[in-house]
């Protein structure tokens, strides 16, 4: 299974955000995760599907937008208007209607993700494993960068992985967010995540290219 990187623009400077996406894909990441916080899901505010289409004529890589907001459905449209690629969203903004609005994410032409919080039971995610084409395990809770990352993440994707082999589905993405570094990641990526965020771990390197190939593994 490939190993995928996606460096978190969150902890770069803003003010060179196209400068850093070309720099990143030079690097050899394989997307840009894309981190929107709305201040009502999540008590930051960062950016919207703007941010995302003054990216997109920067690079070619996959913009992987992370949507932590209240209510994620109706900004579906404009982010597939920006040049998103991947809309992931919160199973906790609507259990009961996550897999229709994965479904609507899929009819608009990107490719959809299932996200779960530290303090939700990852088994309450396993039905919308089928419907989306990755499901994004946090392992902090969101709104912050630079929090450490909480331990009982291995165990959730032991268990997330280990229902999608049995189930049919063992090439599924599974993507960790949060507290990824250097140190950790072997474990992280044992324990059956592919798709790994990592914002100040490869902001703060003195040499990304060779701390996004150490991310690999």
């Amino acid at each position: 299974m490939k190993i995928k990187i996606a460096p978190s623009i969150l902890a770069s400077d803003f003010a060179k955000a196209g400068e850093t996406v070309e720099k990143l894909e030079k690097c050899g990441a394989d997307y840009i995760h894309c981190d929107v916080m709305d201040g009502s899901f999540v008590p930051p505010i960062t950016f919207g599907h703007q941010m995302v289409e003054g990216l997109r004529p920067h690079t070619k890589l996959p913009l992987d937008c992370h949507l932590m907001v209240r209510h994620p459905q109706t900004h579906f449209e404009e982010f597939k208007k920006a040049g998103a690629d991947i809309v992931t969203i919160h199973f906790e903004t609507g259990p009961k209607s996550l897999i229709d609005r994965l479904k609507k994410i899929k009819s608009l032409g990107m490719k959809c993700g299932a996200v779960i919080n530290p303090n939700t039971p990852v088994e309450r995610i396993f039905d919308c494993v089928p419907f989306a084409d990755m499901i994004l395990v946090m392992s902090v809770f969101p709104g912050y960068g630079g929090q450490k990352f909480i331990g009982e993440t291995y165990h959730r994707l032991e268990k997330l992985r280990s229902y999608c082999i049995k189930n049919g589905y063992p090439e599924k993405d599974i993507e960790v967010d949060g507290g990824i570094t250097e140190e950790n990641i072997d474990s992280v990526l044992h324990a059956g995540a592919n798709v790994i965020v990592a914002g100040s771990t490869v902001f703060r390197s003195q040499d990304m290219a060779k701390t996004i190939e150490r991310l690999r593994g």
